[in-house]
């Protein structure tokens, strides 16, 4: 069982930014944190990021917004973790992971988070709404070799 750490570890990188739920604001978020990540000194995970945020934004559009409310992405980074997170109205609406067949059209995206990203989840937003969030460990450790746990929602 990992080790919770107690004490949060300070950001070294903190971006938001609310989007309007039409399609567009999909690849304008997709585009926005393709830089950040390469710009915060992670390129190699640039891709990977970039398109878990992308299909996020895009349940988000599709299955967790309202007219004339936003939808929120944030992108932090630690000396130990990635995160990417999208809020969005809709508590009541959470992701559900399925299985699609070959003929399917949709129902992947989930199963992309799960296999792009070291772990994803979704939380209560404070007031209303939900979160849905995936992170990426930087493969840092503690000083005894332990990896450095830290805390999931």
């Amino acid at each position: 069982m990992p080790r919770i750490n107690p004490t949060p570890e300070p950001l070294r990188h903190e971006d938001q930014l609310d989007y309007t739920p039409v399609p567009r604001s999909v690849a304008l978020a997709r585009h926005r944190t393709t830089r950040l990540v390469a710009e915060w000194g992670h390129p190699h995970l640039a891709g990977d990021v970039a398109l878990v945020a992308s299909e996020l934004m895009t349940n988000a559009l599709l299955h967790g917004s309202l007219r004339d409310r936003l939808i929120r992405l944030r992108i932090i980074a630690t000396a130990a973790m990635l995160r990417v997170e999208v809020s969005d109205p809709r508590g009541e609406r959470l992701p559900c992971p399925r299985d699609a067949t070959g003929e399917d059209q949709f129902g992947r995206g989930l199963a992309l988070v799960g296999a792009l990203a070291d772990g994803w989840g979704v939380a209560p937003r404070v007031g209303v709404g939900k979160t849905v969030w995936a992170e990426w460990g930087l493969g840092l450790t503690l000083c005894g070799g332990d990896p450095l746990a830290r805390t999931r929602e």
